[in-house]
């Protein structure tokens, strides 16, 4: 039964190698080349959203031959707002980890 109270972030999403049609959801440049859970579970709680699961061994809907990940965040906002503030974290921790 579909939970109206949660919303699912996949890896996926903020794939900077997959096209918009097999999942990735924002600009390339507000996306970082695979991304890892803990990353995205580091951002997502940087951001200021309390996770509330985490799954490693699920595939995501439209590259089913890959395994991927999720997290599951409280609805607050828009879906788009909450992708956008958690990109803002990942790329920056990942800029970071470059220099």
């Amino acid at each position: 039964m579909k939970d109206y109270e949660h919303i699912v972030i996949w890896l996926d999403y903020f794939n900077k190698t997959l096209p918009r049609s097999k999942g990735r959801k924002l600009e390339k440049e507000k996306c970082i080349f695979d991304p890892s859970l803990k990353e995205l579970s580091d951002a997502a709680q940087s951001a200021g959203f309390e996770i509330t699961e985490t799954d490693d061994k699920v595939r995501f809907p439209r590259r089913p031959f890959v395994r991927s990940g999720y997290i599951v965040l409280p609805k607050g906002s828009s879906k788009t707002k909450i992708l956008n503030k958690i990109s803002e974290k990942l790329v920056l921790k990942r800029s970071k980890q470059s220099k």
